[in-house]
This record gives structure tokens, sequence and C-alpha cells, in this order.
């Protein structure tokens, strides 16, 4: 999608501006952004923390959830709980990409900001809300595709130069970028949310559902060949995409990544106008569907893990060694 944008210096609608701060976000820039994660309000408490920590050894109260491209997406996936409204189109190219040493500055502050609130809580303690204040891991995840930004190669390096671990989640529709990436994340998530086209297209939604599932297949083809951690992505919706298991599981082969994991949709956000409740999986139907997947290849992939609060199975390939899987700080 063209914009008619001709001043570089613009960024984000106002409008979506105050939407999104309305909903919790902190702006950094015209064009990046922060949010607290559910589970980073809850572990900084003592409630809980989410799946990475489980699976990965992330500490949700350190983990800062941002965006370099927080209103610009190829795809408006329907299960996804932030705002599809994605006003600013699919392209990026018509505004000023800002320096990524003051975006990583910016978020950080953001994420401060964010917690400040915090300090005082009875309910938290004071050392582990100070460390919550330096951040060591930045999932890039949290609205639109990072690789929409041009400077994201050098963004991860200075996340690496901060001390932060990085997950990069992208919907696999710009490949060129990841090939071209010398600072790679520490660990790389590619969502994949249909077997085939016309199951992956229906939910989301791209811009361009021939080029994007084309771009997405070109990015199954290039991960063997990226050297870092990586994970195929599935977010399952009952009744849509919980079909075709033989089909994620040759994909899933054919990208050589480490991980898959099967994760339930949330009806929550944005999500709400698209599917209901009732179209939620249990940990149960997402242990059903990821045994159907291995059943295609049994020598191959096997569950190692998985998470009630986040309905969610993690697979790997059998052979490695992901007993050593988890990071530490």
């Amino acid at each position: 999608m063209n914009s008619d944008i001709v001043d570089l210096n613009l960024g984000m609608d106002q409008n979506i501006i105050e939407t999104l701060e309305a909903q919790q976000y902190h702006i950094v820039g015209k064009h990046s952004g922060v949010k607290l994660c559910h589970w980073t309000k809850h572990d900084i408490k003592d409630q809980g923390s989410c799946y990475k920590d489980k699976f990965y050894g992330i500490a949700a109260y350190r983990c800062l959830q941002a965006s370099p491209a927080l209103a610009w997406c190829t795809e408006r996936c329907s299960f996804c709980w932030r705002s599809e409204s994605y006003a600013m189109g699919d392209d990026m190219s018509n505004i000023k990409h800002e320096d990524p040493k003051s975006v990583l500055h910016g978020m950080i502050e953001g994420q401060r900001i964010l917690l400040s609130g915090y300090g005082g809580n009875p309910k938290v303690k004071r050392s582990k809300w100070e460390e919550g204040n330096e951040p060591k891991h930045i999932a890039i995840s949290l609205s639109g595709e990072p690789t929409l930004y041009k400077h994201l190669d050098e963004f991860i390096g200075l996340c690496h130069d901060a001390g932060m671990t990085t997950f990069l989640v992208t919907n696999g529709t710009q490949p060129e970028v990841l090939a071209n990436l010398e600072n790679l994340p520490t660990q790389l998530y590619v969502t994949v949310a249909g077997g085939t086209q016309r199951t992956h297209s229906s939910i989301t939604r791209p811009f361009n559902p021939k080029l994007a599932w084309d771009k997405l297949m070109e990015t199954i083809d290039l991960l063997p060949s990226i050297n870092t951690r990586k994970v195929m992505r599935m977010t399952l919706v009952k009744d849509h995409n919980m079909i075709e298991p033989e089909k994620y599981a040759e994909l899933f082969l054919r990208s050589e990544a480490h991980f898959l994991e099967a994760k339930g949709y949330v009806s929550v956000g944005d999500a709400r106008l698209n599917h209901g409740f009732e179209r939620m999986p249990s940990l149960e139907d997402i242990v059903e569907f990821s045994h159907e997947i291995i059943a295609y290849a049994p020598d191959k992939i096997k569950i190692i893990d998985q998470s009630a609060s986040s309905c969610i199975t993690l697979m790997a390939q059998e052979d490695y060694p992901w007993r050593k899987l988890k990071f530490s700080y």
C-alpha cells in the first residue's frame, strides 16, 4: 500500500498515536514504541512469568517488548491482539527512519517510565523493580513488522552491545532483510499461520496475498543458512487454521528451525472483533494438534515442553540439544 506522504519527517498519524497511548503504549519518536507485557506486570509482582521464562529462561520483568515499526505491517492478522488498523499501511519508505541509537535509548527510557508506578507498589520488591529498570532482553515483536525498519541490523547490534538478548519476530515477508543481517538476533521467530497459501492468507490477510506467501516460502528456504537459533511459530485459531497438520510438519522440517511452537489464539484486544472466545483452543486442543503434526515425522519431531498459562507447546527437532536451550543472565 503506497502512501501520498511527501514530508519525510512525518511518522504515525496523530489519531493512531492517541489510540495507542490510550492502550498504554509509550510512543518513541515517529515510528517506534514500547508497552509493558501482561507477564511483565505479573512477574515484577512475583505473580508468575510467561512461557519464554519456562522455555528459554527469559525473565519477564526484565523483558522489553518493543517495535521500531509500530504502525506498519505487511499483514493484518485476524488473531492479532494489537490494533489491526495499520492505517499507515505496509510501506515505511516515505518516512524518515530514525537513528537506531535514539530509538533504543527511547525504548529503554519508555520502559522505565511505564515501570515507574511499580516502584512504590508494596507487592514489588525494590531490588526487583530496580533490575526491571535495566532490561536484559528485548522482544522485537510488539506491533507491526519490524523488518520494515531499515536500521534493524544496527539496532540489533546495539541491543547486544547493551548486554541484551534479542528475539526478532517476523511474518517472513521480508526475506531479503533477514538475508542481509550482519547482527543476527539471539533467537529468530517466523510466524506461520497456515500450512497452505489459502489457509495462511485467509487468517493473516496480507496486503498482497500471493507475494506474501511466496516471500514466506523464501524465508523458510533461507532459514537453514541463518546461523542463529530459530523458531517456527504457529498461532492457532480453533475451527480455522488447526488443519493440514502434515503441511506444518513439512514446512518445519524444510525450514530446519530448531523449535516449533504451537500457541493458542487468545480473544483479547482487537482480535475480539474477528474471533470470539469459542475460537480459543484449550491446552488439550493444542497438545492434540501438536501430536497430529508429530505423527507425520515421529522420528524427527517431539514435544519437549508445554505451558498451560500461555496455552502453548514447544516441539523440537529430535536431535537438537534442547536441554541446553535456556539463556542465563
